[in-house]
């Protein structure tokens, strides 16, 4: 197993592929061990870099409320670790915010950016706090849950549609099923490090070209935020695939769309 430090926490992470060099920024919760299909696609095009955020998977844990400035600082650390002094960067959904953050902080650095699923925050809109789902009744948490992930995720659609119910009670889980006291704590400190997120005013700093992807049905992320990001960025496309907050695992063209943008020399 492999570790890296920022400050006073020690991080797991894992390389792998051949190619371009590649930062993979992980979603709420999630580590590199349940995202590794995700990782799996990038690995056949790119030399990937992903890692467990603070508290989570292999991550050393701490109480210490922390920022997506500190975030940030945390991936750059990664890749100083790795010497790589410039790299591309793929952000999914919390990823994309901290993503944001490395790219206004250390412009120079970035070869390509691709933001998935994400929010600016500030005057360009915030993803839905995910916080609230903790406060409902667990049918209804299940309910809006389900609903955020793809808006037209209504029971009627559901039941009408298997794929989708089946990916539905797969992804829903992560917001539903009960988890260890420690990953809690460690999801409500990032939960409310996502607050303080407002990239907006600072996106004009982010040069190199920038692919921001978006479900047309995404609940938590709506079109209108990643156009938001675009309409502040000097180098940026808005692209638009069929699905809600997980379009890449719902529309067949966006993966292959997000690699040959993030693999152009």
């Amino acid at each position: 197993m492999a570790f890296f430090t920022s400050g006073e926490t020690d991080f797991y992470f894992e390389v792998a592929g051949s190619g371009h060099k590649l930062l993979f920024l992980n979603g709420t919760g999630a580590t590199v061990d349940n995202l590794k299909p995700i990782i799996a696609m990038l690995t056949d095009h790119f030399e990937v870099a992903a890692y467990d955020q603070r508290g989570l998977g292999r991550t050393t844990f701490s109480d210490d409320p922390y920022t997506m400035a500190d975030l940030a600082r945390d991936a750059l650390a990664l890749t100083d670790h790795l010497g790589w002094t410039r790299f591309r960067l793929m952000g999914l959904s919390f990823g994309g915010m901290v993503a944001q953050e490395v790219a206004v902080s250390s412009p120079e650095r970035l070869d390509r950016l691709a933001l998935l699923c994400t929010s600016s925050g500030g005057q360009g809109g915030a993803s839905y706090p995910l916080q609230n789902l903790a406060a409902m009744e667990p049918e209804e948490r299940t309910a809006v849950s389900a609903r955020l992930l793809d808006t037209r995720f209504t029971d009627e659609w559901l039941t009408a549609h298997d794929g989708d119910r089946a990916l539905a009670t797969l992804l829903t889980r992560h917001f539903t099923t009960d988890k260890p006291e420690p990953v809690r704590r460690a999801e409500a400190l990032q939960l409310r490090a996502r607050t303080g997120h407002d990239a907006y005013e600072r996106l004009p700093r982010i040069s190199c070209p920038t692919l921001v992807a978006t479900g047309r049905y995404d609940g938590i992320a709506p079109v209108a935020n990643g156009a938001a990001i675009v309409s502040q960025l000097p180098n940026g496309k808005l692209e638009e695939f069929d699905g809600g907050h997980v379009f890449f695992a719902q529309d067949p063209s966006a993966f292959p769309r997000i690699i040959e943008f993030l693999g152009i020399r």
